[in-house]
């Protein structure tokens, strides 16, 4: 496991470009707020979507059509399925593209993102039942599809709050995952906020607790039931999961949660890795900077482990 090295928090530790990139970011979202947001207030690269990218309609929990977006190789080595990020209340499959395109070159698998159902129009527990849905068609199918049945789950940001919860419920209702490896990067595990989502302030690179909160009222109004385990998965019963790689960066809002869902993890009888990014604000891993290079390499080579 190992500790933390708290030379990591410290502002040296910052390297130039990612300093400067910061600089930018805090620039552009205080010169044009909300203009250039993206999914969950977040200033985002354009959407470049994937030519060879198609489209599975699953049956979801109560019979409405969910859509999987696939981009695979002729002969994948395993399967990623992926949750995208947009604070529960934006985003699509298609905004994952150039991730996934990146993840399946890199390492040979077919990558699936999720259209689950976005609040406010359907809060609770509607993305959490089409996470559901779609990582029981995975296990269900993976080998009639794809010729495999090596399985990595993960998510980025709302993402991976659904990723965690998936493997909850699969552990519960099914007797185990049907996963081998977990990705998690800068998850949301506790929607009743952890310090550092309010701690963080001016220093927290570039969501702003305003835009936390607007996003958590709208997936989940009722406050009483922020703890819930289903909804965070901070609280719930973490035994019996698969290996997993949390990353976070240290500027991120969300950096208690990934650092207290990762100790969970591992006090639950669980491999784990902790990432920490020195400078990373939020989603900095969809940025081309070099930070995001060294955190999307560590990412495939987790993946590739279990292919």
């Amino acid at each position: 496991m190992g500790g933390l090295d708290e030379k990591l928090f410290q502002a040296a530790a910052i390297d130039p470009e990612t300093a400067g990139f910061n600089l930018q970011l805090r620039a552009l979202l205080k010169s044009s707020p909300g203009g250039e947001a993206g999914p969950g207030g977040l200033p985002m690269p354009p959407e470049e979507p994937s030519e060879r990218a198609r489209t599975i309609l699953i049956t979801g929990q109560g019979g409405h059509e969910l859509a999987l977006r696939v981009i695979a190789p002729d002969r994948p080595e395993g399967v990623y399925l992926n949750f995208h990020g947009g604070g529960f209340v934006s985003g699509s499959a298609t905004q994952s593209d150039q991730e996934l395109e990146r993840i399946a070159r890199n390492t040979d698998f077919a990558c699936i993102d999720v259209d689950y159902r976005l609040a406010p129009e359907h809060p609770y527990p509607a993305a959490w039942d089409d996470a559901e849905a779609a990582a029981m068609w995975l296990i269900e199918n993976a080998q009639s599809e794809f010729g495999t049945d090596a399985l990595a789950i993960g998510g980025v940001s709302a993402g991976a709050t659904l990723a965690a919860s998936v493997l909850v419920r699969l552990r519960e209702r099914r007797g185990s995952t049907g996963f081998q490896a977990a990705n998690l990067v800068f998850g949301n595990f506790d929607l009743s906020m952890t310090p550092s989502q309010t701690l963080l302030g001016a220093d927290a690179v570039p969501v702003s607790l305003d835009a936390i909160r607007a996003c958590t009222d709208a997936v989940a109004p009722e406050t009483e039931k922020r703890q819930d385990p289903d909804l965070s998965p901070l609280y719930a019963d973490l035994r019996d999961l698969p290996p997993a790689l949390f990353t976070v960066g240290t500027l991120d809002p969300f950096l208690d949660d990934t650092l207290f869902m990762h100790a969970r993890w591992i006090a639950a009888g669980n491999p784990a890795e902790l990432a920490v990014y020195p400078g990373g604000g939020h989603v900095f891993t969809a940025f081309p900077i070099s930070l995001a290079n060294q955190a999307n390499d560590r990412i495939e080579a987790f993946l590739r482990r279990i292919g």
